[in-house]
């Protein structure tokens, strides 16, 4: 078939016929584009320097690519005749009985007008009302212009020819509000007019870019006994409890495990599929502990927790201590209440004393899920993006 004839067929867009023999791996291109004119050599060269980038190497992987161009080398189709052959029916079959396909759009038309939706009463109206900014982001502005510089690096996506990237902004915005509300993506889409499955790409990563930069400062494991000894002496004069370095607790978080995790996430005491989240609180604001890496660093003693030390009016040192309830073990750095049955008068002073030093991790625990109620949902995540 005369290939001035298959130029008229195909689109300028399809001007590149292609067809697979998966047998021998070999992708046979049938270039009909190289125009029949005195620079032949000139345009050949340059289609096989286009052919041998990397996107043929994308949509032609595992496979050899062999370059038939149909104008210019009579040769390679003699030799190559049955595959071209083969080609030309099957692509010439294909062009001419596609169906027609109206395309679809790029983006949904309600989501392209941003000027209905919630980032655009953030930025507009939000500024000059700052307890609503902080309501609705659960940041003052300060801080969140000050969390979006640090997470702009990491975050951030150049624009491209096809269509502009969501700013950092807007992507710490959409953030903030799964964190603070708990909301499905699928609400968020309907109040950011961002498309679901974007919003689900980029929120595990603003997660996990505001967990990295923050982390040194706020989220810092002690190493040292000088460290310890701080919050020790701190322990002492707020609460009056001695030989005191932490109070431990754990949260459970509640999400939606998939289908083939059987009883691998399911926590019988809750009821529930849950991961827990363990806290080794300061002094300024059970089975699972027994099998994480916290209580192993505590046992071997690989946050260098300080020596023992008398209590104040007594001679016999005793070992620096976590504060725990009754659900964590005991053990030498782990200090949980008595028993409730047959109390004595002194164990009940313990406890009450005991009680009132682990109320700093209660109402850490309880600060954190009233600002960020995400916690307090069941959430539709995977496990692995769960523990971001």
């Amino acid at each position: 078939m005369d290939a001035r004839y298959w130029y008229s067929l195909v689109s300028l867009y399809f001007t590149l016929l292609a067809w697979t023999d998966k047998k021998k791996k070999i992708t046979y291109l049938i270039d009909i584009s190289i125009p029949n004119d005195l620079n032949i050599q000139a345009k050949y060269n340059e289609k096989i320097a286009k052919y041998t980038d990397l996107a043929i190497e994308m949509l032609w992987k595992q496979a050899r690519v062999e370059i038939i161009p149909l104008v210019m080398n009579r040769e390679v189709i003699h030799r190559k005749k049955p595959a071209a052959a083969i080609a030309l029916v099957i692509a010439c079959g294909y062009f001419l009985t596609k169906p027609e396909i109206s395309r679809r759009w790029w983006v949904r038309p309600w989501l392209e007008d941003k000027t209905e939706g919630a980032l655009n009463l953030v930025k507009r109206d939000f500024p000059q009302v700052p307890e609503q900014f902080k309501q609705f982001s659960r940041l003052s502005k300060a801080n969140f212009e000050k969390l979006l510089l640090l997470v702009t690096p990491k975050i951030e996506k150049k624009n491209t020819t096809f269509r502009n990237a969501i700013s950092s902004r807007d992507k710490l915005f959409v953030t903030l509000r799964f964190l603070a509300t708990g909301e499905s993506y699928r609400s968020l889409m309907y109040s950011f007019r961002i498309a679901e499955s974007t919003i689900s790409l980029f929120i595990p990563v603003v997660c996990r870019a505001i967990y990295d930069v923050l982390k040194e400062k706020y989220l810092k494991t002690l190493t040292t006994v000088a460290d310890w000894l701080m919050i020790s002496k701190e322990f002492q004069t707020k609460w009056d409890i001695p030989n005191t370095i932490g109070v431990l607790d754990g949260k459970h978080i509640v999400f939606r495990a998939p289908r083939a995790a059987g009883s691998k996430y399911y926590n019988y005491y809750k009821q529930t599929n849950s991961i827990v989240l363990l806290a080794l609180v300061d002094a300024k604001d059970g089975g699972v502990f027994r099998q994480s890496t916290l209580s192993r660093a505590i046992a071997q003693n690989y946050l260098n927790i300080p020596e023992n030390k008398s209590l104040p009016g007594r001679q016999k040192p005793v070992p620096c201590v976590i504060l725990g309830d009754a659900a964590f073990p005991l053990s030498e750095h782990i200090l949980k209440p008595n028993s409730l049955r047959n109390i004595t008068r002194e164990e009940r002073i313990f406890n009450y004393r005991l009680s009132r030093g682990r109320m700093i991790i209660e109402c850490t625990f309880g600060m954190l899920a009233n600002r960020f109620r995400v916690f307090l949902t069941t959430i539709n995540l995977s496990a692995e993006k769960y523990r971001l």
